[in-house]
């Protein structure tokens, strides 16, 4: 039979956004004598393969997986073996489980609000692009900017190599870098760790958020009130969306033939800090 073993796969354990996602799945599969593998694919194909395989020799109970980019035939292979798989923080067409935010309308809400805020000249940073969540963000910054009718040129978009505080940094020399009418007034960041490295890089050149720059962050995780400017953030219910995973996959393992395949998106909400309105 399957060994009693949930494995849980994420993008970055560094990120406390997954941190806070592993609680949820943890308190809900620990009342059914679960216990939980955390395994991190830091954003690699290959460490996805390597988990999934292991998984699958270890006849896990179940996967639960934030994926790197598109389903891949890893993924369907361990289907196929009988392996019950949920995608997390990643919406998925009828053909599996899946629990995610909706991050179109969490990248709405910032951008909106910056607008609000006054801002014309704004900046988007994350990436990469070809993360979904990222280029859903972006979808939903462009759309709040055509809503306002202003133009898309409105955005600038900054690409990062990974959601982490030292792209963050990075950021800062790019937007420096922008002559004078061109450089953002405001910043969405995709991440929070983005915003911290961004909000780091603007108080080492002595300048004031969000007196010289806005900055709104994404997923709102427990540092971002902390933060020296506290962060306006797109909050995401990261418990309840493990929680909500790990319910489904136990509701898969439980009916194996009659298995309806469910998609639960949460609406995320923008809590408003002093890093918009100081």
């Amino acid at each position: 039979g399957r060994s009693r073993t949930v494995g849980l796969v994420v993008l970055d354990v560094g990120n406390p956004f997954f941190t806070d996602l592993a609680k949820g799945v943890e308190t809900t599969a620990g009342s059914s004598g679960l216990s939980v593998l955390l395994c991190n694919s830091n954003n690699d194909n290959d460490r996805e393969r390597h988990y999934l395989s292991l998984l699958q020799e270890q006849r896990a109970f179940g996967i639960l997986i934030t994926p790197v980019g598109k389903v891949t035939p890893a993924m369907e292979a361990v289907r196929r073996s009988g392996t019950p798989v949920v995608l997390v923080d990643r919406g998925s067409n009828r053909r599996q489980c899946s629990v995610s935010v909706n991050d179109r309308f969490g990248g709405e809400l910032a951008v909106a609000h910056l607008i609000a805020q006054g801002h014309r000249r704004m900046g988007f940073v994350g990436g990469p692009l070809s993360i979904t969540q990222v280029s859903e963000r972006l979808a939903g910054a462009r759309a709040a900017v055509h809503a306002a009718g202003l133009s898309d040129d409105a955005v600038v978009v900054i690409e990062t190599p990974r959601l982490d505080v030292a792209s963050g940094r990075a950021t800062g020399d790019q937007l420096a870098a922008l002559p004078a009418r061109r450089r953002p007034t405001a910043v969405f960041c995709a991440n929070d760790l983005l915003a911290f490295g961004l909000l780091q890089d603007t108080t080492r050149r002595h300048k004031s958020v969000p007196g010289d720059l806005a900055i709104v962050g994404y997923d709102d995780i427990d540092f971002a009130a902390a933060a020296a400017v506290p962060l306006t953030s797109v909050r995401q219910p990261r418990a309840l969306l493990g929680r909500a995973a790990m319910e489904l996959l136990l509701e898969e393992a439980s009916q194996a033939d009659g298995h309806q395949h469910r998609q639960i998106v949460f609406e995320p909400e923008l809590v408003v800090r002093e890093s918009t309105s100081g």
